[in-house]
């Protein structure tokens, strides 16, 4: 048959429903051109008498564009423009090889690393000539923190969840973290938000963070409510207590939660008004010196019989100074159980930009200098020292290592591992993968039982190629890695031994 017989030579031999069909498309698009037309017209006169926006007051329609463009630039920057490398505050490189480690998929790489080994301050490590062999090499070892506390706690696990408060994070997002933490045998943060439920279901080592305003064990017109600390210390689960001073992207400001993410169910656990911002002071109002830190410490451990330590960014080591000299006039019993060293280049929900990028030490100079402090004193087998702040992927956390940490925690790693895909809309609940949000839409994404595996491999996965490293360094475990095994490259390009820029 000719195809030309197929096609209808006058209109009489066109089907009827495919002419009405035509005319109701062709009313649509004249009835969708003229709706457009009035909103020009109307956007073009709300412009042109408008007085906020000079561009739009100038060139009325057309500049609105331009803020368009300006929004959708970094989505297309990322997926499309930037190179492996080039991105902040975390590349896709690193980003990908999170969402490999806890998909379980093979993370191997081929031909060659795209990391440029030439820029100063970069991070390699030393192998060894003859590497330890699978057959010698032992799981990380047990550290006891707290050893004369009643309840002392003693875990291997090497990387941690650090703290993200719920609040900040949505029920499913907590709950996948609890879950998935219980199953690969390390510890979850509470952040300074208080202790839900959702934090205790999974069953997981909870570390509790007291913030600046005591969410969770506070009187409602603040200050310690020892009777709610009590009742948080007698779950079990709740193996330590971590007051927070400062945190690495904003040191000197306190936990910010928009109005709009505070509900009834967080407010009740936070003992606040729903609705409204939740703004923690920018310190402990009972904390002015270094020995009303130990006396905090002292109360809580005192009341809790937990290990108890703190955490903060740090500004000038010279307050380790003061704290070691106080701790050794007081006695080496009334020393924090451990610090937790927050970098300046950390994460968060909420914080001002003038904060964010210019306050605080990174953790590649504060780790080893207040590791070197607590050693020229006698207090680091004492004190144990976590380091967390953008320690996202097995060399990250191995440098750590060197540096002198007991325990590395990462808050963005687990939260790539949720799915994280870095859209930057944190504080406006409107995260598109419903890990911060309390949007009920958004979250239905984000399933627990699936993300929790992820969060238990991200753990596993890392700790794998932790020891990969450690092995190709001589050494039996993570643990075992010294300032020897880094190398820092130099402003003229040559690499300098950690050791030897920090010699202990």
């Amino acid at each position: 048959m000719n195809i030309m017989d197929m096609i209808p030579q006058t209109m009489e031999e066109i089907p009827a429903f495919v002419l009405d069909l035509i005319q109701v498309l062709a009313y649509l698009f004249i009835f969708a051109v003229g709706i457009l037309v009035l909103w020009l017209v109307f956007a073009y006169f709300v412009d042109k008498f408008q007085t906020q926006s000079t561009l739009r007051r100038n060139y009325p329609v057309v500049a609105r564009f331009r803020y368009m463009f300006e929004h959708l630039g970094e989505f297309f920057r990322q997926y499309f423009f930037a190179l492996d490398r080039d991105e902040l505050p975390f590349n896709r490189a690193e980003r990908s090889w999170v969402y490999r480690a806890a998909k379980n998929v093979d993370s191997t790489v081929a031909f060659g690393s795209s990391r440029d080994l030439r820029p100063a301050g970069t991070v390699y490590f030393v192998n060894c000539a003859f590497p330890v062999l699978a057959a010698d090499a032992v799981k990380p070892s047990a550290i006891t923190i707290g050893e004369d506390c009643p309840h002392p706690y003693t875990t291997s696990s090497l990387f941690n969840i650090s703290g993200m408060s719920y609040g900040a994070l949505s029920i499913p997002a907590v709950r996948a973290l609890s879950r998935g933490a219980q199953m690969a045998g390390i510890w979850m943060n509470t952040g300074e938000g208080g202790l839900s439920p959702y934090h205790l279901e999974g069953g997981c080592d909870i570390v509790f963070q007291i913030g600046t305003a005591k969410f969770g064990v506070r009187h409602a017109s603040g200050g310690f409510d020892e009777t709610q600390l009590r009742e948080v210390s007698a779950h079990a689960q709740v193996k330590m207590f971590e007051i927070k001073l400062s945190q690495g992207a904003k040191p000197g400001k306190g936990g910010i939660l928009p109005a709009a993410k505070v509900t009834q169910e967080i407010a009740d656990i936070r003992g606040i008004p729903a609705g409204q911002d939740a703004l923690s002071p920018n310190r402990h109002p009972e904390i002015a010196a270094v020995s009303d830190l130990l006396d905090m410490i002292a109360f809580v451990r005192t009341t809790t019989g937990k290990p108890t330590g703190f955490k903060m960014v740090v500004g000038a080591v010279s307050f380790f100074e003061e704290l070691c000299a106080e701790i050794k006039a007081r006695g080496a019993s009334c020393a924090p159980d451990f610090i937790t060293i927050d970098s300046a280049d950390g994460g968060t929900g909420a914080a001002p930009m003038s904060l964010i990028d210019n306050m605080g030490m990174p953790l590649k100079e504060s780790l080893p200098q207040v590791h070197d402090v607590l050693l020229r004193h006698n207090l680091r087998g004492r004190i144990k020292l976590c380091a967390s702040g953008k320690l996202v992927n097995p060399s990250d956390a191995a440098w750590a290592f060197c540096a002198g940490a007991d325990f590395v925690n990462s808050a963005r790693g687990f939260m790539f591992a949720l799915g994280c895909i870095q859209s930057l809309q944190c504080n406006k609940n409107t995260c598109p993968t419903g890990i911060t949000t309390h949007n009920k839409k958004l979250q239905y994404g984000l399933d627990p039982t699936n993300k929790s595996a992820r969060v238990m491999h991200y753990a596993q996965n890392m700790t794998k190629e932790l020891c990969v490293l450690a092995h190709s360094c001589g050494v039996s475990e993570p643990r075992a890695l010294s300032r020897q095994h880094a190398r820092i490259v130099q402003a003229e390009g040559r690499s300098v031994s950690l050791a030897e820029i920090y010699p202990q």
